[in-house]
């Protein structure tokens, strides 16, 4: 299990702007991580707006923000431009990072067990250590959160 101010694990994911992202390549901008099931669903699209909504105040304090799922580059192009979202959207298709992060594993919804994505957000510091951590994310007010949580970073 990670913990705080302990270095982020580095990854290198494709990027639904064609660009591939390093976190490691990223400092010393602080960066905000955001694990989400998957495209469209109803609390993922939340979260992904509220996190658009907010871009302009992350880049403000110098802050990139990134979502990160198991869906694919082509289906992250298709959700950005059905809700108009502005963050970037990373693709994880083979778990690898989000077993990094200890997101990957046994999921029951509706009676069923399936493996999947847990919601959490990563605050990391210019430093690239885990400043904060949010595991098992409530979607509504999560983005504000987060931003002030950033702003106490500045």
């Amino acid at each position: 299990m990670l913990k705080t101010a302990q270095i982020a694990p580095d990854f290198t994911l494709p990027c639904d702007t064609g660009d591939e992202i390093s976190l490691s390549a990223l400092r010393p901008a602080p960066v905000v991580l955001f694990f989400y099931p998957r495209d469209d669903t109803p609390g993922c699209t939340l979260e992904a707006i509220d996190f658009t909504r907010l871009l302009p105040e992350f880049q403000a304090l110098g802050v990139r923000v990134f979502g990160v799922s198991k869906d694919d580059i082509k289906k992250h192009c298709a959700f950005r431009d059905k809700h108009g979202l502005a963050v970037p959207l990373l693709s994880d298709s083979q778990s690898d990072t989000c077993e990094k992060y200890g997101l990957w594993g046994e999921k029951t919804m509706y009676g069923k067990t399936f493996m999947g994505i847990t919601r959490a957000t990563f605050l990391i510091d210019a430093d690239g250590k885990i400043a904060r951590m949010w595991p098992k994310v409530k979607v509504e007010g999560h983005a504000q959160e987060v931003l002030l949580a950033a702003q106490e970073l500045a």
